[in-house]
């Protein structure tokens, strides 16, 4: 097949005195960081669904991208030189994982058997360039939120035609994706919410989409898919109200249906944004849950209200992210995957590699970032003194559960009044990072 790309080689690591645009600056996949390489810590992964599917259009225009490989069909044989396509940019790029919704590489038939044979000719074409360039399979996932069918929801739609055919999808996208050794699988419930609650019964619904989750379990089960199931949050758009609002929301209907043990989240830091949060908080959340999975890397613009979806490049956020994923372990089976797209105003296909670089080069400088907050120490001292009362004494006996109201209350009226016994030193915690970063 004739190169997509024919001008752009390998991008290299060139170090942070690079002027080059088609180089690292930051991101050497081989410098070790706290015992493991950067490629090993970051899991790098290029959406399929944005970079190769996304036209760049909006609502007040229609899109700019220029995409030569494109015939202008939505043909499987379209289908089949997209994915030759993707992985020829996937390997330049030097990623190694990608992901994908099952009709962003296929094209839907007329009816569901004919929407599976599709899927199942370019799984053929995905399989091969897997064998290829090792490139590997970080998630799959069904979209289940595009066709006119899902207007009310899938898992969750008050049709229960509707709620038997998106299961059919899902069972198929699973097999999909243990066929293509994939790492994961994400359930994102893009309409899995409501619009107004005059007309919605949220308690039936809920318990529909836990029936729905059950399932899944059972049927990784049953054909022995070893991957992780991932909940991705997110508070609105397309709905004003999704059931999986944000981190807190989604562990407590996890908890609530009895779930928790076979799910955890994919964080988005964008989503996070939505939801009046902030990525360090819905990072902190998942982490304590021990439910901190996956992480879908993109950023939003704080003066706009919506989910923008651009590639992250604000370095406080990309090191908060990695400071709790070094805190928690690191990645497991999950990765940063750069559900990201290029301005609708960066429409050639070089703009796509520009993008990519510049958010690998950003996570690279949170990793390093996290690292040295680490191994300086102050911040995790300052902590520690903060809490140094629950380290001994009566903190200690509460944190044991060895101790009531009763102790509690004769112990302070023996004490004078408590005050605070130490300062937040949030403003030398600042300066502190600063001066790492």
């Amino acid at each position: 097949m004739k190169s997509a790309f024919p001008t752009i080689p390998r991008i290299p690591y060139d170090g942070p005195q690079s002027k080059n645009p088609l180089a690292f600056k930051h991101y050497n996949p081989e410098e070790i960081v706290e015992g493991k390489t950067m490629k090993e810590h970051l899991r790098f992964s290029v959406v399929y669904w944005h970079t190769f599917r996304n036209p760049l259009s909006d609502p007040f225009g229609t899109g700019t991208a220029i995409r030569p490989w494109e015939d202008g069909s939505d043909s499987v044989e379209n289908a089949k030189n997209r994915v030759r396509v993707a992985f020829e940019f996937i390997e330049k790029l030097g990623a190694p994982f990608y992901a994908f919704h099952d009709r962003d590489i296929a094209p839907e038939g007329t009816t569901l058997a004919e929407s599976h044979r599709n899927l199942d000719a370019v799984v053929e074409v995905l399989k091969e360039e897997q064998q290829r360039t090792e490139v590997k399979l970080l998630w799959g996932t069904a979209c289940l939120f595009a066709h006119p069918r899902f207007v009310h929801g899938a898992a969750t739609s008050p049709n229960a035609d509707v709620y038997a055919y998106a299961a059919a999808q899902v069972k198929k996208a699973l097999e999909v994706t243990h066929e293509l050794g994939g790492q994961g699988y994400v359930f994102w419930g893009g309409r899995e919410g409501y619009s107004t609650l005059w007309n919605t019964d949220m308690k039936r619904e809920l318990k529909h989409l836990a029936r729905f989750l059950h399932m899944a379990v059972e049927y990784k089960t049953k054909i022995g898919f070893p991957g992780a199931f991932y909940i991705e949050p997110k508070p609105k758009e397309p709905t004003k109200h999704q059931y999986d609002f944000d981190a807190a929301t989604c562990l407590n209907f996890l908890r609530e249906h009895d779930l928790l043990n076979h799910f955890k989240l994919n964080l988005e830091t964008n989503h996070a944004t939505l939801a009046g949060h902030t990525m360090f908080h819905e990072c902190e959340v998942a982490a304590a849950a021990d439910a901190l999975g996956s992480i879908d890397a993109n950023m939003g613009d704080e003066l706009l209200g919506w989910d923008t979806d651009q590639f992250p490049s604000n370095i406080y956020t990309t090191t908060q992210v990695m400071l709790v994923l070094l805190k928690s372990g690191g990645f497991r089976t999950g990765g940063l995957n750069f559900d990201a797209k290029v301005r609708r105003e960066s429409f050639e296909p070089m703009d796509l590699f520009y993008a990519h670089i510049g958010g690998m080069d950003a996570f690279a400088r949170g990793l390093k970032i996290a690292a040295a907050i680490r191994a300086d120490g102050r911040i995790s001292e300052i902590i520690k003194n903060r809490y140094s009362s629950w380290d001994s004494g009566m903190g200690e006996k509460i944190e044991a559960g060895q101790i009531g109201f009763e102790e509690l209350e004769k112990y302070a009226l023996a004490q004078p009044d408590p005050l605070p016994h130490t300062s937040g030193r949030q403003e030398l915690i600042e300066n502190i990072i600063n001066e790492l970063l």
